[in-house]
């Protein structure tokens, strides 16, 4: 994954939370990548949601909305 292609668009100390938001974008066509860094002994740290730059903007737009209901 070239970083300077992909852009952070979500993050959440509960990995599950950015599962549910990665399958959102999924069923809208975006493609996106989870890198988890919460540490597994002490469980402190975020899961982030990456997505292709083009598609930012969407995908923003998108979680936006799934935060506000």
């Amino acid at each position: 994954m070239n970083s300077d292609n992909w852009v952070k668009v979500f993050s959440s100390s509960k990995a599950y939370l950015v599962e549910i938001a990665q399958g959102v974008l999924e069923e809208e066509g975006i493609e996106s990548v989870i890198i988890n860094q919460i540490d597994s002994a002490y469980l402190f740290g975020e899961c982030e949601l990456y997505v292709k730059n083009e598609d930012a903007f969407n995908a923003l737009q998108i979680i936006s909305k799934i935060e506000s209901e």
